[in-house]
């Protein structure tokens, strides 16, 4: 029938054009390499029977490999020393008008202390253990009595961060929270436009800081999803999504396919488009997962300028930077150890 033969060739046709279209190696090679950020500096990864449905999610942890705990101002500059070039950190308002690196809405978890973080004093968190409620495979806490007084304020964090940026991750869905977090950092002279800085967290704080720095990166989860599915369709016919305009696109490792024009054309219409893009590990949910092994760096395109979300920051920095790798060899047989167990643990 004729109109099958018209219908065969109008299909390849259209075919052939979304091909051309979408075509990453007809796109300009971006400039630059892939950034790292490293999730809290260095941080304990959560044990496999670790999930948000268990309590305290996040204090289970595996065997640790070494002694950092995630948010801490040496945990951000052992980050940074080894070559971080963004460090995310979790930002939260104290009693006395100071902002406090910590990540859970109260202490009970994760220090000795109880109560929510908000209703207590700079100089009050300062006195707990951060490492008290880490529980480790096979009941024991071995980070307790270690970090006392190891909280640290915004301005420990930024000076820790040397010439890393920083990613502030808001922990609470309040717009309130967003002002007091740009007056600390214009009492600590920093500005986070010039410096590179981002933000990230629930809605409502996202949208007051963006009133406040309109010109900083600033993302959502929510927002991040939006322009992430709607360019897995639109992508395809070379549409820029209005959701990806000043945006954030995240790209988990196992689904690159999905993405149309991935790794060059993607990147050519994100920069056009102000976006940022940021490479995942598989199966995060719906929070955002870092890469837990050095391999999975092979995955990402050697093209690929944007950012890689790292959890593993102690293994995955030293095999993408390694001329800043100052691990002792006793750090690195524990940590190869570690990657080991985990490994035989997926």
């Amino acid at each position: 029938m004729p109109w099958l033969r018209y219908l065969a060739f109008a299909l390849a046709l259209g075919f052939l054009a979304l091909t051309v279209v979408n075509a990453s190696w007809l796109a300009p090679e971006p400039k630059g390499a892939v950034k790292l950020i490293a999730d809290g500096g260095l941080r304990q990864l959560p044990a496999p029977d670790d999930n948000d449905d268990v309590p305290c999610p996040g204090t289970r942890i595996e065997q640790p490999a070494h002694d950092y705990i995630a948010n801490t101002a040496r945990s951000i500059a052992r980050a940074a020393k080894l070559g971080a070039h963004v460090i995310a950190v979790d930002v939260t308002p104290t009693a006395d008008g100071q902002i406090a690196l910590f990540a859970d809405e109260t202490l009970d978890c994760r220090t000795d202390g109880t109560g929510p973080v908000r209703g207590q004093s700079m100089a009050a968190l300062k006195a707990l253990d951060t490492g008290h409620g880490f529980r480790a495979e096979g009941g024991t806490h071995p980070l307790r009595d270690g970090e006392t007084g190891a909280i640290a304020t915004l301005a420990e964090g930024i000076r820790a961060a040397g010439r890393a940026r920083l990613l502030y991750r808001f922990t609470a869905d309040d717009a309130g929270e967003a002002d007091p977090l740009a007056a600390a950092l214009r009492a600590a002279g920093r500005d986070p436009v010039a410096a590179g800085d981002g933000f990230h967290g629930p809605p409502a704080p996202i949208a007051r800081i963006a009133q406040i720095h309109p010109d900083a990166w600033a993302f959502s989860p929510e927002s991040a999803r939006k322009c992430t599915s709607a360019y897995m369709w639109q992508g395809w016919f070379g549409i820029v999504p209005a959701a990806c305009r000043g945006g954030t696109l995240i790209v988990p490792l196992d689904r690159q396919w999905a993405f149309a024009g991935w790794p060059n054309r993607l990147v050519a219409r994100m920069e056009e488009a102000g976006a940022h893009v940021v490479v995942a590990a598989p199966g995060g949910g719906d929070r955002l997962a870092g890469l837990t092994f050095p391999e999975q760096l092979g995955e990402i395109p050697a093209s690929f300028n944007g950012y890689a979300l790292v959890d593993d920051g102690f293994t995955v920095i030293p095999a993408l930077i390694n001329r800043f790798d100052d691990r002792s060899q006793a750090e690195i047989d524990a940590a190869q150890a570690a990657l080991e167990r985990r490994r035989a643990a997926r």
